[in-house]
């Protein structure tokens, strides 16, 4: 049994909340958030117990002694401080996405784990989605023949964060997704993006990597990796036109991860060209559904988290350090974005 405490009870804490109230390895032993009004709700909506500390201040965590976990889903611009507190009380780390805004933070606090020899897992939820395990499977395998590219877009009608861009908002998950698929990182990135509601003249809530001309609504992205395959990203919060969707395609045929269809969010078209003479005509075409294992996704990340901890062991798939690779992404993304398109190699921001 891990006993542990849940920082921050907002939009996603509340469900790290549940899934740890829920999950017979652990023991929930306090929740710390700084509005009382979001204490007294979840006091009330999970009925926890009086033994359980709800407090507004983390510090007073160090009053309970048994406690050896903490999941942390707090703003970004606040992870470095809590984590690396957090490590240096001892304490296991399930840190909300992105572990934080500064690669070389990053790099300093997975260090720090080690030497404390302490779990510090990133919840990137979407690569413990059964869609998203099945379609690493799928893409390692060969079925698609010969890879071509890569793309995806992400796009709704908010929430408009106050605090990052589209980029960072959004751009971590599908990246995340297709570093697993491919078992590679990009070499290079470009970024190029539009701002319409919070521009030059706006200022943050909170110091983040904000491009020079505010906050941008639009952002295009693209990923080089080192074989040359290349993936294309829209990201918007500035579009009613919901979309959760991600591509790889290849001589073979394309898979399609799409969020947003429930009866087949993972589906393999198959389809390639025979060439007769000059002409390149479609042959072998069909379309297959593919069956997933169930299972909430936040529910195994948080399994994976108790697991490593009762089994010493490192959370490979969501890792520090794979964390440390996003945020390595996303801030060389941002060099490129500042600089209007630019390519930015990762070997240039190390």
């Amino acid at each position: 049994m891990t006993n542990i405490a849940v920082i921050g009870v907002g939009r996603w804490g509340v469900h790290l909340l549940r899934n740890f109230l829920a999950h017979p390895q652990a023991n929930v032993v306090a929740v710390v958030d700084p509005h009382p009004d979001r204490l007294a709700i979840v006091k009330q909506q999970f009925n926890l117990d009086d033994d359980v500390l709800l407090t507004t201040q983390w510090s007073e965590l160090q009053q309970i002694p048994e406690l050896t976990a903490v999941a942390i889903a707090t703003p970004a611009t606040t992870h470095y401080a809590l984590i690396k507190d957090a490590l240096n009380f001892g304490y296991h780390v399930l840190a909300e996405k992105p572990l934080t805004l500064d690669p070389i933070e990053c790099q300093e606090l997975c260090q720090l784990a080690q030497q404390q020899q302490l779990i510090l897992m990133v919840d990137h939820t979407y690569l413990f989605h059964p869609a998203v395990e099945q379609g690493q499977a799928v893409v390692q395998s060969g079925k698609l023949g010969e890879l071509r590219y890569g793309y995806a877009a992400r796009t709704h009608l908010g929430p408009v964060r106050q605090d990052v861009d589209a980029l960072w908002d959004l751009a971590i998950h599908d990246i995340a997704i297709f570093n697993n698929w491919l078992g590679k990182v990009p070499i290079s990135v470009q970024a190029t993006g539009t701002v319409w509601l919070q521009g030059a003249n706006y200022l943050p809530i909170s110091p983040s990597p904000q491009p020079p001309s505010g906050l941008a609504d639009l952002v295009w992205v693209t990923l080089t990796y080192p074989d040359g395959f290349q993936v294309y990203i829209h990201l918007c919060w500035l579009n009613p036109d919901k979309q959760r969707r991600l591509a790889v395609v290849g001589s073979l045929g394309t898979l399609i991860f799409d969020e947003m269809s429930a009866s087949s969010p993972l589906t393999l078209l198959h389809g390639e060209f025979e060439r007769q003479e000059n002409l390149f005509l479609p042959v072998n075409q069909s379309r297959e559904v593919l069956e997933l294992k169930t299972g909430e996704p936040l529910q195994r990340v948080c399994d994976r988290f108790l697991n490593s901890i009762s089994q010493n062991t490192t959370p490979e798939i969501s890792s520090g350090w794979v964390g440390t690779e996003l945020v390595k992404i996303l801030a060389a993304l941002t060099i490129s974005l500042n600089q209007g398109g630019k390519s930015v190699h990762l070997s240039e921001t190390s």
